[in-house]
């Protein structure tokens, strides 16, 4: 990577909010129980407006985000690609805006209760399903439960919900016992266990939407790749899902605010294949696309189309704990350790990736207004991977290979790393086959599609694989809390008491100081256990058509398409 590109990459992002622990319960639970009936009744013939008319002339737009989604229903998606088409069909108690502030979404206000526990939400009048059918504060209560319920398997259900009273037995199959409520049609109420004042941020995340549940119960998991049956709130409804083509999404006329919206189509453009996108955009026929070739990106430089934004977020491996010989502390540090991660980032990712010190990056707030929770980090404990010193932790990575039982890869069973061709993750996949071989193992690359990838990671069917974490809010918990026992996204399956312990202690308590101390102390046992294997801190890099204006991207990893125009 030149320098003047590389240039770009050091630009500290900086959200200073003010945060503090939530309260909620992490205990096991059994499977089993009712759903909850409550939500809305209409009729779901179509999801088609009945007031729509003839869409020819309209203003469109071609993007490519990512190649085929594993799931666009709001409760079981937790990929960012699919997070960003539902943010375009979808609209939640609260949102975003460009500058990534907290604003109304279908809430027009809320209040919190003095105690902080109780969280009130007033809808605007007149919401519509895009069928046309009212929606209700009912809706919430059915969507909220519905990510509660163990029959759901929301892999956020518990991230998102613990806070809520009632969730332990919600979990365990009470759905109805989750402590929320619609006392009339307008208002929704949420009772926590302790207060939560980034609980607005919560509100604001995609898994939280409403969705209807006449059509769910009518459907089931089919729901979301028919446009009859994809009913939405939000700016955008569907009109067409091409498994591994194009999802076709057109102006909600029954959205609130429809008036606000410019583009009156989006078309995503399914495209696994960086290659064959770059070939899209230069041909004219897509104004956007997130999967930039790696090979052309050093003659990008200077280049107004390419863009590259800093996001909160760390690109890591993934071991399978429950799998021998990735159940042994010794032989994941090993591996871990076994990674020259300035060469991951500089060389092989062309300085469009930081080098990981730690598991959680720059951007994620600390204690203070401004603070950083990495530098935090390094003032209390060092960075964990000696970056620009490889050599020193090849060595340990030897040693502790030898200690576990495998010396110089001695017995080391072959084994495969799971990933999907798609920007850097091939030749990162090869690099790792070259450095683990340097340890005498023998790893096969096993390349499958990115929602075989998601699927089979989240069902345990890997030995190691590629993964990663962008924040959905501004609090290391969201995730350093992904590698709790019972969280839906720990795909490795990893389990400390001591680190469940620490997590939960930082949820609970409402001292500020507390929250981040018990983090740090969390991360600390994380990393040490070699619980995954931090590589390299995210940025976002695409291009966009200089003509495409008013759109912009968050630290989130989400692009907002609809207030934009083509010049």
């Amino acid at each position: 990577m030149k320098k003047s590109i590389a240039l770009l990459l050091t630009t500290a992002l900086v959200i200073s909010t003010v945060l503090s622990g939530c309260g909620g319960s992490n205990s096991g639970a059994a499977a089993g129980g009712s759903a909850a009936d409550a939500g809305s009744t209409a009729d779901t013939g179509s999801a088609a407006p009945a007031d729509t008319g003839s869409t020819s002339g309209g203003t469109s737009i071609d993007v490519q985000v990512g190649p085929s989604p594993e799931t666009i229903d709001p409760a079981l998606n937790s990929a960012v690609d699919g997070a960003n088409m539902i943010i375009h069909a979808f609209e939640g108690l609260l949102k975003f805006d460009k500058d990534n502030n907290i604003v109304p979404g279908v809430a027009e206000s809320y209040e919190v209760s003095d105690d902080g526990i109780t969280w009130t939400f007033h809808l605007r009048d007149g919401l519509k399903w895009s069928d046309g059918s009212d929606l209700t504060a009912e809706d919430f209560v059915y969507s909220w439960k519905r990510v509660a319920d163990p029959e759901t398997a929301a892999p956020y259900g518990y991230d998102l919900l613990n806070y809520i009273k009632g969730y332990e037995e919600a979990e365990a199959g009470n759905v109805d016992a989750l402590a929320v409520s619609a006392p009339d049609a307008k208002t929704f109420v949420v009772e926590l266990n302790n207060p939560c004042v980034y609980f607005d941020k919560i509100c604001a995340f995609a898994v939280l939407v409403p969705v209807q549940k006449a059509t769910i119960e009518a459907n089931g998991e089919a729901w979301t790749t028919d446009p009859a049956t994809y009913i939405t709130d939000g700016p955008y409804y569907m009109t067409e899902y091409t498994d591994g083509a194009q999802i076709v999404f057109q102006k909600n006329p029954n959205y609130w605010d429809a008036g606000s919206i410019t583009f009156d189509t989006i078309v995503w453009h399914l495209i696994e294949d960086s290659n064959a996108a770059y070939a899209a955009y230069q041909n004219g026929d897509i104004s956007m696309i997130k999967d930039v070739p790696t090979e052309e990106i050093p003659s990008l430089e200077g280049n107004s189309e390419f863009n590259v934004a800093p996001i909160m977020g760390t690109y890591y491996v993934t071991f399978n704990t429950q799998k021998a010989p990735f159940d042994n502390q010794k032989v994941r540090e090993a591996l871990s350790l076994a990674i020259d991660r300035e060469y991951v980032a500089g060389t092989i990712m062309q300085g469009t990736y930081t080098a990981a010190k730690n598991f959680v990056g720059p951007g994620v707030s600390d204690e203070a207004p401004g603070s950083s929770f990495e530098e935090e980090t390094t003032k209390k404990y060092g960075d964990h991977f000696n970056v620009g010193n490889y050599d020193a932790d090849l060595e340990k990575a030897k040693q502790l290979l030898a200690d576990a039982g495998y010396p110089n890869g001695e017995g080391f069973p072959e084994f495969a790393y799971l990933t999907n061709d798609s920007g850097y993750h091939k030749a990162v996949a090869e690099y790792l086959q070259s450095a683990w071989g340097e340890l005498g193992l023998t790893m096969t690359v096993n390349i499958q599609e990115w929602k075989t990838v998601t699927a089979d990671r989240r069902n345990g069917n890997f030995d190691v694989a590629r993964n990663g974490w962008v924040f959905d809010w501004d609090d290391p918990s969201n995730m350093i809390n992904l590698m709790e026992t019972d969280n839906g996204n720990n795909d490795g399956k990893y389990s400390s008491a001591e680190f469940d312990k620490a997590v939960d202690d930082a949820r609970k308590t409402t001292d500020l100081k507390e929250h981040y101390s018990k983090l740090h102390e969390a991360e600390q046992i994380m990393l040490n256990d070699a619980a995954m294997a931090p590589v390299a801190y995210y940025n976002d890099f695409w291009l966009q058509k200089s003509n495409l204006k008013g759109t912009w991207h968050s630290p989130y990893g989400y692009w907002y398409f609809m207030y934009g125009s083509l010049e």
